[in-house]
């Protein structure tokens, strides 16, 4: 049989036995493929100038994926050659040159690595499709489905792939080429050496890494550059000590309770785990900062989503918003140039007052963490104005009994301005609470917004002799303020601003509902895909380790419960003790990233200006979902190994 024969023969038989690392190796492929193809889509960076931006975070992104997959590659690679090390071994023995055995192992892993890319290549053609049709639905386009096959980011992806394979391929080669016949056949046999010894040492610095995790994640909770590298330093130092010395933690455990080591099978399961954490203690510690990486960048993911849907939905109420505090308003030269230029359908001009006391504001202020208003007193606006607004926005009408006011504000101020609900006086009337409503209403703007987080409606006749702080212009248009009619807006602004010789726009305003959710899409992808990307890498990468760990243990696992059998356990038994240990293993790296993880991305939900992250957006509810999609993803590698696991090794 000749060595092409025999190098494709074994990379069949690899393929069949690592399934799950070949399956990962086409997703990987298939991930690269449509994210390039993002990048040099002509359609998709035409929907926004922002997109340039997009395809260097992509790429950047890839880098770091491409050194992710790298890993698992070099590791799964180098896994092989310590199974196969006795077949290669034997190769030699009975005549080949050590150049021939790493050419043929350099041969068939090209092989399976070929076939990976161009099932890959077919899958990220599906998968960009997706990605296109999100994008489309982003920017409010219609998503028409259209084959097609990018040349560019094919051959970007081949890039990747060629750098992946080759220097994983290159290390083996070079292994194989120098390593003697008695070295290859008993390569397998070498674990991880003990990097800590055995007894209180081990004890001690079991006991410092969970110290430095939690100082670690305090101070990463804490933010700022400083304190961020020293918090994931003192993270990364916590998760290698804790796996290298835990293994002698159990033991020790177990020591001071006896009664506990004989109980069920504790004494079996644990056994098997100390021995397995104690032969690859670096690579679970190596993976449960992967774990950590990973959940932080898809928690990261949820929040930025959530904060840019939170605030386009209150900036973009209207089609189309000016304030001005400027004296007069809005200038009649601008109304005139809006007028000849945007197709509206109706409008409204109109006044916001300064009350006559800040009670409100002084409430709210001390009872929320709250901004700091740049406001001197309470916000109103007269019911006829407000009534048309809601009219314009699309809201229900709503009623204004006489002798009474109205409160609209933030959903989260509803409940703290509602249980106050004062006496107000305006305009020499004394006014009751008659309502609030918490429908989105422009009000996150500092100067010239519909109030900063709350508006007091008053009678028209309460305003007469009122101050006046600033007016808003709003339209309903025909059809949307494209991004270059908005543009043009901007500049005519600046001009008119010149022309009056006024320098200060910090308190003037335009808004247009399409540039705010042009504006949300461009950098929800500019964010979240990146961050999604690189969360999936690198759950994949860790999740097919830990999976080809734990089956290439079949054979040793058939042998240990066929003694077990032997020795009077019955089937219902070993498969709870199989169960126990296959848990265990695939949780202890998972639990330290949860235990830091979740912390870390809830601190980052609260941090952000309130009222933006509610409903399924909520700083908890980030949290749930981080840990859900999580283990929803991690579950499907779990399922695979353990029925694979269950069938091969439980003796029938």
């Amino acid at each position: 049989m000749t060595l092409s024969k025999i190098s494709m023969r074994n990379a069949k038989r690899q393929t069949a036995d690592y399934l799950i690392y070949f399956v990962t190796v086409i997703m990987a492929a298939a991930l690269l493929y449509a994210f390039n193809g993002l990048i040099f889509s002509g359609e998709v960076r035409e929907l926004s100038g922002h997109f340039d931006k997009l395809s260097l975070l992509i790429v950047l992104a890839s880098v770091v994926v491409v050194c992710i997959f790298g890993w698992l590659v070099s590791y799964a690679t180098n896994f092989m050659l310590t199974r196969r090390s006795r077949e290669l071994g034997l190769y030699i023995l009975i005549g080949l040159e050590n150049e021939q055995v790493a050419r043929l192992f350099f041969v068939e892993n090209l092989v399976v690595g070929g076939a990976a890319f161009g099932f890959g290549l077919l899958l990220g053609n599906l998968l960009f499709q997706i990605l296109r049709a999100v994008v489309m639905a982003l920017f409010g386009q219609v998503y028409h489905f259209e084959f097609s096959f990018s040349l560019k980011a094919a051959a970007l992806t081949m890039v990747y792939f060629a750098l992946i394979y080759l220097h994983a391929l290159r290390k083996s080669r070079k292994k194989i080429r120098t390593m003697k016949i008695y070295d290859l056949i008993y390569f397998e046999r070498q674990n991880e050496g003990a990097v800590i010894s055995k007894g209180t040492r081990r004890r001690w610095v079991f006991a410092a890494s969970i110290v430095l995790g939690i100082v670690g994640t305090l101070l990463l909770m804490k933010g700022g550059i400083y304190y961020g590298i020293l918090g994931a330093g003192l993270v990364i130092a916590f998760l290698y000590g804790f796996f290298l010395s835990f293994a002698s933690g159990v033991p020790a455990f177990f020591e001071k309770r006896p009664a506990r080591k004989y109980r069920g099978q504790n004494l079996l399961v644990f056994r098997t785990l100390t021995a397995k954490l104690g032969t690859m203690g670096i690579v679970m510690a190596t993976i449960s900062l992967l774990f950590t990486a990973m959940l932080i960048s898809e928690g990261m993911g949820l929040f930025f989503s959530g904060l840019f849907y939170g605030r386009a939905a209150e900036d973009s109420v209207f089609d189309l918003y000016i304030g001005s505090a400027a004296e007069g308003g809005v200038s009649e030269e601008y109304l005139n140039y809006i007028e000849e230029n945007i197709p509206v359908e109706d409008s409204l001009i109109y006044p916001i007052y300064q009350g006559e006391s800040s009670q409100i504001m002084d409430y709210v202020k001390d009872r929320v963490d709250y901004f700091n208003f740049n406001y001197d007193r309470d916000t109103m606006i007269g019911y006829r104005d407000y009534a048309t607004l809601r009219e314009i926005a699309g809201y229900k009408e709503v009623e204004l009994l006489p002798g009474q006011y109205l409160i609209h504000c933030r959903a989260y101020l509803k409940e703290i301005i509602k249980d106050y609900a004062p006496l107000v006086t305006a305009g020499g009337q004394t006014l009751n609470f008659g309502g609030i409503y918490t429908e989105h209403f422009y009000q996150d703007d500092w100067g010239v917004g519909n109030g900063k987080g709350f508006l007091i409606v008053v009678p028209d006749e309460a305003l007469y002799g009122c101050t006046v702080r600033h007016w808003g212009y709003v339209a309903k248009t025909i059809q949307p303020v494209e991004e270059e009619s908005y543009e043009t807006l901007i500049e005519t602004r600046s001009q008119l601003f010149l022309k009056r010789e006024r320098v200060d726009e910090n308190y003037d305003s335009v808004r247009s509902r399409a540039h705010e959710e042009s504006e949300n899409a461009s950098f929800i992808a500019m964010t979240v895909f990146p961050l999604y990307f690189l969360a999936l890498a690198l759950l994949m990468t860790t999740a097919t380790i830990l999976t080809i760990q734990q089956l290439s243990e079949a054979k040793h696992y058939r042998q240990q419960f066929l003694l077990l059998r032997k020795l009077g356990m019955d089937g219902r038994e070993m498969k709870r003790a199989l169960l126990k240990q296959f848990a265990l293993y695939y949780l202890m790296p998972a639990v330290p990233p949860i235990l830091i993880g979740v912390p870390i991305i809830r601190d980052l939900a609260s941090g952000t200006e309130p009222g933006v992250l509610i409903g399924w957006s909520s700083p908890a509810a980030i949290v749930g979902i981080s840990v859900v999609l999580f283990f929803l993803v991690y579950a499907v590698y779990i399922a695979v190994a353990y029925l694979s696991l269950k069938r091969d090794v439980l003796p029938e």
